[in-house]
């Protein structure tokens, strides 16, 4: 499968500029289009302030050591930021096509159309947005068999995480090319079907509003429920995913428990039909060696093994985990435990 090379990012702003960063980072020159019409005096100015945002980007990730202060030079000239009008050649030639352009239908509208003049008709259009479907955006192009949503999470250009929304009529070779192009620029791309809320946002904003809840209600305070997150649930989905931990545990208790909150707390804790379903075809996870994963294949000794040398190098990494014979020393308490 051939490297996509000819890369254009439309919408030169926050996820923009971040995404542009993601690319040139990875050796790739990019144009970066500037989604307004505006007049040469003008677009100057515009140029001048968008090349001055992404240098202070680069320089943020200078001081925090993910890159080194020689190499902004080298990213900011992979980046060229361009007028629609001088992008017109460079997009008749494109493989890939960012559009990071404001969420507002009537704007998405206007750039796609206006895309649809110039790119070719093999060239993948990848949409940022996170508030269209991807089948909605595909309606925007004479070519829906091209479209895909890219959705990068923030910041863009440190975050691993790509979430690829395609619609029935998306090709096939569109989802491998585009993931696979992702992979050797070192990203990490999962595909999702077109649902609301991808895959992260929709867990992500389940938590956050019960966090939010707990707060409300008087159960802890904002700092102790950030330290459980940030020092447990964090830490242990940062190691197994959510469904991976379903079958670590059992399905059953999940039941279980889930039927204990929603009892005491509501039905926004009820199970899915699917847990159910699992405990009554025998699929609890690891101990009857299937659940959402098959498990019948694997040495589950050696694969609980990994699973807890992983959240040791975690817990190391994060600097909690406490020296043996700790009350030997002498102790100081902070915030989130024994010094």
């Amino acid at each position: 499968m051939q490297l996509i090379k000819q890369i254009a990012v439309v919408g030169a702003g926050r996820m923009g500029k971040a995404i542009s960063i993601a690319f040139a980072y990875a050796g790739l020159n990019i144009q970066l289009i500037d989604a307004r019409e505006r007049d040469p005096e003008d677009f100057h100015i515009y140029r001048q302030k968008i090349i001055s945002d992404i240098s202070q980007e680069l320089k943020l990730l200078v001081s925090i050591n993910f890159i080194q202060a020689a190499y902004v030079e080298t990213i900011l000239k992979r980046i060229e930021v361009t007028s629609r009008n001088k992008s017109q050649n460079f997009l008749s030639h494109c493989e890939l096509v960012m559009e990071a352009v404001p969420e507002l239908k009537e704007i998405k509208q206007e750039i796609f159309k206006w895309l649809d003049h110039y790119l070719p008709s093999e060239c993948i259009v990848a949409s940022t947005t996170s508030t269209f479907l991807v089948s909605e955006i595909a309606q925007m192009l004479s070519v829906p068999e091209r479209v895909i949503n890219a959705h990068w999470l923030n910041p863009a250009y440190l975050m691993p995480l790509v979430e690829l929304s395609r619609t029935a009529e998306t090709s096939d070779l569109v989802v491998e090319r585009l993931k696979a192009f992702l992979k050797i620029i070192g990203k990490v791309p999962v595909v999702c079907q077109a649902s609301a809320g991808y895959i992260v946002p929709r867990i992500q904003a389940l938590a956050m509003n019960e966090a939010a809840r707990m707060v409300e209600e008087g159960v802890a305070s904002a700092e102790d429920i950030d330290i459980a997150i940030r020092t447990g649930f964090g830490l242990r989905f940062s190691v197994l995913g959510l469904l991976e931990f379903i079958d670590w545990g059992g399905g059953d208790i999940l039941f279980y428990a889930s039927q204990y909150l929603e009892k005491e707390l509501g039905t926004r804790y009820s199970a899915p039909a699917i847990i159910a379903e699992n405990m009554q075809n025998k699929r609890n996870g690891l101990r009857e060696k299937q659940g959402f994963y098959n498990y019948h294949t694997v040495d589950i000794d050696s694969y609980k093994l990994q699973v807890l040398k992983a959240f040791t190098t975690r817990i190391a990494v994060a600097g909690l985990q406490p020296e043996p014979d700790i009350l030997k020393h002498p102790v100081s308490i902070n915030k989130t435990g024994i010094n």
